[in-house]
Order: C-alpha cells, then sequence, then structure tokens
C-alpha cells in the first residue's frame, strides 16, 4: 500500500508573539474608531441632559485601548528590529528590487506568482511600514489631546513634548483635525487590507487570512 504525499508543505511564518498582538491592535483599532466618532458626536445622550456618564465611560474605553494602541506600535517595531524570526525584515530585501516590484505588480494582474525574500511583497511591505508611521502619528497626537486634559501623572509628564507639539502644529484643533484625518486612514487601510488578504489566499491558495491565525502558509510543492 503506498502513501501519497501532501501537495502542500507548511511553512511557519508569524510565531505567537506577532499574531497576539495583530489581533490585539485590529481589536484596540475597532474599538478606537467607534468611540472616537462616539466622542465628536456623542449621539446616545441628549445635547441638554445632564448626565455624562455615557460621555465618561466611552472616553474611558477610548484611553484604555489608546494606550494599548501606543504599546502595540512600540513592541511591534521592537520585533521587527530585533525579534528572533528575521522574515519580516528579509522582505526589505524586495523593497530594494526592482525585479520584485514587476512580479509583485504582474501576480497582480494576473500574470505569475509572487516570488519573496521574506513574508511581504515589496509593495506590503512598503503600505505596512506606512500603516505603522500613520500607527506613530495618531498616537502621539492622541498623547498631546490626552495630556491636554490630564495634567498629573502622566499627563503631567507629557506636558513639556505636548506643548511644543501642540504649539508646532498651531493649537489644538489641528491636533484634534490630524488626529480625525488619520483615523480615516486607518479606516480605508483596514478595508484595503481585509480584501487583499482575503482576495490573495483566493488567487494564490496561500498568504491568506489563515496565516495570522495559525501562523502557518502553504506552499504547493514543486
Amino acid at each position: 500500500m503506498t502513501t501519497q504525499s501532501a501537495p502542500y508543505h507548511r511553512e511557519l511564518i508569524f510565531g505567537a508573539a506577532i499574531r497576539i498582538f495583530h489581533w490585539l491592535r485590529a481589536l484596540a483599532i475597532l474599538v478606537l474608531i467607534i468611540t472616537g466618532f462616539y466622542i465628536s458626536w456623542p449621539f446616545l445622550v441628549a445635547p441638554d441632559n445632564s448626565d455624562v456618564l455615557v460621555q465618561g465611560y466611552i472616553r474611558a474605553a477610548h484611553q484604555v485601548f489608546g494606550f494599548l494602541l501606543v504599546a502595540i506600535t512600540i513592541v511591534r517595531a521592537y520585533l521587527f528590529f530585533f525579534g528572533k524570526s528575521d522574515i519580516e525584515r528579509r522582505s526589505f530585501k524586495d523593497v530594494m528590487s526592482v525585479k520584485s516590484w514587476i512580479t509583485q505588480l504582474k501576480s497582480y494582474l494576473w500574470m505569475g506568482h509572487l516570488d519573496k525574500a521574506g513574508v511581504y511583497g515589496p509593495l506590503q511591505f512598503v503600505t505596512y511600514l506606512a500603516i505603522s508611521v500613520v500607527a506613530l502619528l495618531i498616537c502621539i497626537t492622541g498623547l498631546v489631546l490626552y495630556a491636554n486634559v490630564y495634567h498629573e501623572g502622566l499627563g503631567g509628564l507629557l506636558a513639556p513634548m505636548a506643548n511644543w507639539l501642540t504649539a508646532l502644529m498651531g493649537g489644538l484643533a489641528p491636533v484634534r483635525i490630524w488626529h480625525h484625518y488619520l483615523t480615516w486612514v486607518f479606516i480605508i487601510f483596514v478595508v484595503i487590507h481585509v480584501y487583499m488578504a482575503v482576495w490573495s489566499g483566493i488567487r494564490f491558495k496561500h498568504n491568506s487570512v489563515d496565516s495570522i491565525v495559525s501562523g502557518y502558509d502553504y506552499h504547493k510543492k514543486k
């Protein structure tokens, strides 16, 4: 009796830490978007109502998940540069390769398959780098707004930096506006990101959503 080998082999590409932080960040972004829009337009309580508990609870949730996003942003940056696995760092090689750019763009036009040095293609890497910068900026503007309200403890510690950035940006109103604009960048990114993750799984039969759930990617044996 012969045993036929599986047509695919699996490779661990995302460790437990990266997967956990990915989903925690997704949860934080979701809660921050919902609570942030509510803070800007508190529609659950009438304007002439003296009940401020709902707004207080929403603001508290926004702050908790805001600090969670700050922590995850810092830890993810550390893991990228100093993590044991270099599969994310290897993706930078493709960014510097014109051939890799052409290969990925052709694959999106249904011409050929992906061939990557790391876990991300060059377009993915640049996009994730850009959204990481956006995450950093939204954390900074959020901390500036936090320090404007809370003047003791951490708020007091951040006050000198927050005051300098507030003056640099022309006041608190521009800080809030940029915080709002950056939120919309997140919303647009999430929609495209989810679509491309599902599309990649259908198009290439790997590189799909289950990679960030199980940590494994599956490649067809040659």
